[in-house]
Order: structure tokens, then C-alpha cells, then sequence
């Protein structure tokens, strides 16, 4: 098969994740993809494969070569995001885009333009793989998956092209943040590895966010308000004036780049109490310190004010993995070099968001990320040119290439 034929099948497959079933996989229909892609390894012919209970599986493609190569790997993720349905997914291809609006779903008019995407007008002249309107494609992260099988098919079939033990692994529940809660970095046995989650072509990532949830509740009294005079505690209002005393200008709207972001993505409240939910993101070490002290610092002012009455609970997310991967450079510039070989363009820049490579960098596995080449994910919009899935597979054969 080729990528566009492994990615039309990963994309039948519904493998949306959960946030609220507490279980690895969160949900049982990622292990069915798992399944599936364990009997096709099987079929390459790759070695040392293993999946378990939790949906993680991996496989070799063994050594070719005597010669001493540092054993890498290339890992991406099954689920895709609890934002949209995956399920019953009906793909598109449009031929020799021509730059005009894209009718997704006539129906209920879905239309993909580049008058709200103007990125599609870097992908004229080529084929795009487009949804019905109705779901999201699952590109992030099929098309990962699709490019890594497809290098290694390749690289099989090639074997005058000589390469060191290549391992590659294939985990559940990304989108939620625990795709590397069960990987076994030390079973998986590489020097480094590579994500293969990114977005447009080019794309090399090597640091991240730093990055926590905080949670504010806020315990009012709830008094008659004909009669509430000097009595009457409105936690709606003091969780208002909490979100109020936060920088307006530091919300993900008005922050790009290594900006951070306090950013309040849910609330909820009586008079008798009230709750806001905020991540709180940030490149800097430093700077993400010092708003998580913010948060602490509104708490505590509030609470003389208003006194016992609020409550601050924050939860360390992830880390900026470029602390673990700048020692190791040579690892960003091995691929800055492949993707040149390849005749991609490399576009370095900080994820605004975190990867599964993060936690594995700090679990003892360096791992920056390639672009996957799709666009718009989690959304009705989604699309993947295929020539970058092509671009993909090419940059993966030459970090192989050149690591041997």
C-alpha cells in the first residue's frame, strides 16, 4: 500500500479518545486500530512486536548493517480528538486544487475557503484530502502513522540503504494528554526518537509549552436578596472579579510565538459558589513560574478581601521538552538536514501546545516532532495535502538514511 491508501483505511477506524473515562486506552475502539496495525507489521515482517493491555503497540525493523548506528525510533498516536466525531469519517480527494472554495457538505453548507484558511493557497496545484463536513479527518495523527509505515515499507524494500535498528511505536489517548503515561521508554530502547505529529510541511518542533491547570472555587452565602444587606457573599461575582484581575492582553486571542496565555476554558456558578477553570501556558520556565504566583497572588488578595473564600488548586500538566532536547541538537539538526535532502523547506518554531514528545523527553527519550502535513486539525475543516504525506515519508527514509 501506499500513504494515501494506509491512510484512507486508518481513517475508517473511529478511535476518538475520552477525557473522562480514567482507563488506558480511554476508549475500547483504539485498540481495535492497534489490533489491526499489529497483524500489518506482522505482515512487513518487522520484529519485536508487542502490544498490550493499554493499547501500545510497537515493532523493529532490524539492522541492515554491522556497522555501529545509534538505534532511533519514530512514534505516533492512535486516537484522534474528543472535540469532534471520527466516527464513520467519508474522506475526498480534490485533484489539482485550483485555489476556489472547497463545497465539504452541499447539504448543510460546509464550505472549506480560503477567504477563513488562507493557508490552502500555498497547496495550489495539488490533491487534497478533505472531509464531508460532518467530522473531523483524522489526519492528526493517521497520517503519522501512514508515513511511518510507509518509510519502513520503503526502507524494506530498499536495502541498499543501510540503517542501524529502527524502532517504532504507535500509543492511544494523545489528545488527552496521557499518551505517554504507559509508555515503556526503556522497553522501546532508542537513543531518540521522533514524533510524527505536526502540522504543515516543514515543520521541526523542539520546544513547547510549559503548561498546568488551575482550577478557582469560590464559596459564597446565599441570603434572601430582599434581605442580604452586609450578609449576602455572591461567588459568581467574586469569581468575575478573579478572572477580571487577570491581564486581559495574556489570552490565548492576543498571544502568538513564545507568548503565554492565561486561558479560562470553563465556568460555572450559583451564588452559593462558583468555579473557573484556566490552563495556564508558557515557553519560559521563569515566566510560567510567575503565573502560576500570579494566580496565587489574586487568590490570597481575594481572600482578605473576602476572607476563606476562595480556593486555588493547580495541576502540573507537561514541561518544555527543549531542556532535554538542547543537549542532544544533533538529533534537531539530523532532521533539519533530512528534510533539505528531501527538498523540504524546515520551519522551526515552538509547538503552542504540548506532544507526546514532551513527557518522553523527560522520561529519558529526546524526541522533537515532524509535521505530519495536515492542517486544521480537531475540526469539520481538517485537510491534508498528499503531496506532504509524500514529503513525509521521504524526510523519515532520510533521517534513516543519514543516521547510518
Amino acid at each position: 500500500m501506499n500513504v494515501v491508501d494506509r491512510f484512507l483505511k486508518y481513517v475508517s477506524f473511529d478511535t476518538q479518545s475520552s477525557e473522562t473515562s480514567g482507563v488506558t486506552p480511554s476508549t475500547e475502539k483504539q485498540m481495535k486500530l492497534a489490533e489491526a496495525l499489529k497483524a500489518e507489521v506482522e505482515s512487513m515482517g518487522l520484529t519485536e512486536i508487542s502490544l498490550d493491555e493499554h493499547a501500545y503497540l510497537m515493532a523493529t525493523l532490524p539492522a541492515n548493517t554491522d556497522a555501529k548506528i545509534p538505534t532511533i525510533g519514530f512514534i505516533a498516536h492512535l486516537d484522534t480528538s474528543p472535540d469532534m466525531s471520527g466516527e464513520n469519517v467519508k474522506p475526498r480527494i480534490v485533484e489539482n486544487y485550483d485555489g476556489t472554495d472547497i463545497v465539504l457538505n452541499e447539504k448543510n453548507n460546509i464550505v472549506l475557503s480560503p477567504t477563513l484558511f488562507p493557508e490552502l493557497l500555498h497547496y495550489i496545484g495539488e490533491d487534497l484530502i478533505v472531509t464531508d463536513g460532518t467530522t473531523l479527518l483524522g489526519a492528526d495523527d493517521k497520517a503519522g502513522i501512514a508515513e511511518i509505515l510507509t518509510a519502513v515499507q520503503y526502507l524494506i524494500d530498499h536495502p541498499e540503504i543501510k540503517h542501524g535498528k529502527i524502532r517504532i511505536a504507535f500509543n492511544p489517548d494523545e489528545e488527552i494528554g496521557m499518551g505517554a503515561s504507559k509508555f515503556d521508554v526503556e522497553k522501546f530502547g532508542c537513543e531518540w526518537a521522533y514524533t510524527v505529529d505536526g502540522g504543515e510541511v516543514g515543520e521541526l518542533e523542539y520546544e513547547n509549552f510549559n503548561a498546568a491547570g488551575a482550577k478557582i472555587i469560590v464559596k459564597g452565602l446565599n441570603v434572601h436578596p430582599g434581605y442580604a444587606k452586609n450578609k449576602m457573599v455572591n461567588a459568581n461575582l467574586i469569581a468575575a472579579q478573579f478572572a477580571g484581575m487577570l491581564p486581559p492582553n495574556e489570552r490565548p486571542e492576543h498571544t502568538e510565538g513564545y507568548e503565554g496565555f492565561f486561558h479560562l476554558t470553563g465556568m460555572s456558578g450559583t451564588v452559593e459558589e462558583a468555579t473557573l477553570s484556566y490552563i495556564v501556558r508558557d515557553h519560559d520556565r521563569a515566566r510560567f513560574e510567575q503565573r502560576l504566583k500570579r494566580l496565587q497572588d489574586t487568590t490570597d488578595y481575594l481572600n482578605k478581601i473576602y476572607p476563606a473564600t476562595i480556593q486555588l488548586e493547580i495541576k502540573q500538566q507537561y514541561r518544555n521538552m527543549r531542556e532535554i532536547v538542547e543537549p542532544h541538537k544533533h538529533i534537531v539538526a539530523l532532521a533539519e538536514k533530512a528534510m533539505k535532502a528531501a527538498g523540504v523547506t524546515p520551519i522551526i518554531h515552538p509547538i503552542r501546545g504540548g506532544t507526546d514528545g514532551a513527557q518522553l523527553s523527560f522520561k529519558g527519550l529526546p524526541c522533537p516532532n515532524l509535521f505530519a502535513g495536515g492542517l486544521n486539525f480537531h475540526g469539520r475543516y481538517e485537510f491534508i495535502p498528499i503531496q506532504s504525506m509524500e514529503k513525509a515519508v521521504k524526510v523519515i527514509v532520510k533521517i534513516v538514511e543519514l543516521n547510518g
